[in-house]
């Protein structure tokens, strides 16, 4: 429980992300003018998993120290958790299927919410520590 407190938004965004991976979803027509709009979600769904495992994890850390260990685990999750996905997409649904170029957006989102979730934090902290 003391885990689930911890990292609530990381933990309330990825379930959410989850969710809508795996569930049917309708036709949706394609917007005029925006190319690529599936792309452009799993992009903004996955920057936003990056940033929330930013968040929680500068929120609970009582030295505000950036470490290596905080780095990776907060590009390599969000990919971790899209390219499980997009298998479970392609070998465990009927309705969905798994694209690489989906996972290539999830990557995208999260490396560029990576230096957002990092200028977010340093807005926060009065110090903030690297390691040498």
């Amino acid at each position: 429980m003391k885990s689930f407190k911890r990292y609530f938004w990381s933990i309330l965004i990825s379930a959410i992300v989850i969710i809508i991976s795996i569930i049917p979803i309708p036709e949706v027509p394609q917007l005029e003018g925006v190319p690529l709009m599936d792309k452009w979600v799993h992009f903004l769904m996955y920057g936003a998993v990056a940033c929330c495992v930013w968040y929680d994890y500068y929120r609970n850390r009582k030295d505000k120290k950036i470490t290596r260990n905080s780095v990776f685990w907060t590009l390599a999750y969000p990919i971790l958790l899209g390219g499980l996905l997009e298998l479970w997409q392609n070998y465990l649904t009927t309705c969905r299927s798994g694209e690489w170029l989906d996972l290539f957006a999830d990557s995208i989102g999260t490396f560029l919410a990576f230096p957002i979730g990092f200028f977010a934090i340093r807005h926060f902290a009065k110090k903030v520590n690297f390691p040498q």
